[in-house]
């Protein structure tokens, strides 16, 4: 019987993959949310109305309607921090911070994984992970080396390099994901428009932003936030709340991530909802198969970062994850930039395979490959960041 019912969900799942979209003949006309047009349908015409109205009313509406709220308080902080053995034949130097964040009589411990160039004695810019992989790919020892977090290249490259693993935060399952940040607000978990697992992830993002501030071996105004897939989704949500963060590169981060909802390609809300119900708040489900009826959409989320530089991506094997969406998801969030007087590099159409487009507050790629993060994909977040702190290399 069980062997049974394996069988039959393995089918509906073949059944619904089958279901998605990947002809673009057949993506519906839509008509996207005006990102600068305020709910009472008056024009956005200058940064201070963007600022004083209209981005704290998108951002509620990504709060109400899929991302949940986000908690700031808490009743205290701590950090713990041990110095480990230099790595990388010595050119790294490793350390290991334990994060404690309590509320309420409970706490929630963040684990950090950063190492530092040893040679370097101003503080460095870094580059930080949210890491949905298996936590052997941001081994701090450097036995095993993962392309997903390649600490050589970043290293070499004068940034230090950290990462945390999003279980920490909220595990990555419908049963378990409120064993972590969410029993500090468990108010949250009743509210239908509550912080869940996405939300959480990115939390303890801005957590390590706090730890940052404190490190003098961190130039903590220029911290790079990096998310692949569902991470992705989080590094765009941690961005658009904290704007501590300088740069945010979201990788194949496709549906409620940078790409369109409305155009209705690959993964749906509908699917996404149902394959993983923890990820975003209750209202969420409501636009189950409902994309137009959404307040927002994707390149609103990108708009929220503004001014500060985005780096999008896709895989040309990865159609799930919408890569023409997502370059449309850029390309309408550069009225915005254009408010703060920066000039987008993008062209009309997406650029061909492995044609990055970097020296732009808002970047792009589409990688010749399969859905994941590579050592091209770092290589051209490095040349991203290089580019907007003025480092030449």
């Amino acid at each position: 019987m069980k062997n049974l019912l394996l069988l039959l969900a393995l089918v509906v799942l073949l059944t619904e993959a089958r279901a998605q979209n990947y002809d673009e003949s057949k993506v519906p006309p839509y008509t996207l949310p005006d990102v600068l047009k305020t709910t009472g349908r008056k024009k956005v015409k200058s940064e201070k109305t963007w600022e004083n109205v209209r981005r704290p009313e998108i951002r509620k509406l990504f709060e109400d309607n899929i991302y949940g709220q986000t908690p700031t308080r808490y009743d205290s902080i701590r950090y713990v921090v041990s110095e480990g053995q230099s790595v990388m034949e010595g050119r790294a130097k490793h350390r290991e911070v334990l994060i404690e964040v309590f509320r309420q009589g409970k706490q929630v411990k963040i684990d950090l994984v950063l190492l530092l160039p040893s040679n370097v004695e101003r503080p460095v810019p870094v580059f930080v992970l949210i890491n949905n992989r298996g936590k052997e790919n941001t081994d701090p020892s450097r036995k095993i080396k993962s392309e997903f977090w390649p600490a050589e290249m970043v290293i070499d490259s004068g940034y230090a390099v950290a990462a945390f693993h999003v279980s920490d935060l909220a595990p990555d399952n419908k049963d378990t994901y409120s064993n972590g940040v969410l029993q500090l607000y468990p108010e949250q978990l009743a509210a239908d428009n509550g912080m869940r697992a996405i939300g959480a992830w990115a939390w303890g993002a801005s957590r390590v932003m706090d730890y940052f501030g404190t490190d003098t071996d961190i130039d903590a105004k220029k911290v790079v936030v990096v998310g692949h897939s569902r991470g992705g989704k989080a590094s765009l949500w941690a961005a658009a709340q904290d704007r501590r963060f300088a740069i945010c590169v979201t990788n194949c981060s496709g549906n409620t991530g940078a790409a369109l909802a409305r155009r209705q390609f690959g993964e749906r809300i509908s699917r996404i909802n149902t394959t993983f119900p923890h990820w975003f708040n209750n209202n969420y489900k409501k636009y189950n198969d409902r994309e137009n009826a959404l307040p927002v959409d994707q390149h609103m989320l990108i708009a929220l970062v503004a001014p500060r530089p985005v780096y999008a991506t896709n895989a040309s094997k990865d159609l799930w994850a919408d890569p023409k969406g997502t370059f449309l998801s850029l390309k309408n969030a550069e009225r915005v930039y254009g408010l703060y007087e920066m000039r987008s590099a993008l062209p009309a159409d997406p650029p061909g395979i492995n044609e990055p487009i970097i020296r732009s507050p808002l970047a792009y790629h589409i990688r010749e490959g399969e859905h994941n993060l590579t050592a091209y994909d770092w290589g051209n977040f490095i040349h991203f960041a290089n580019y907007h702190f003025k480092i030449s290399k």
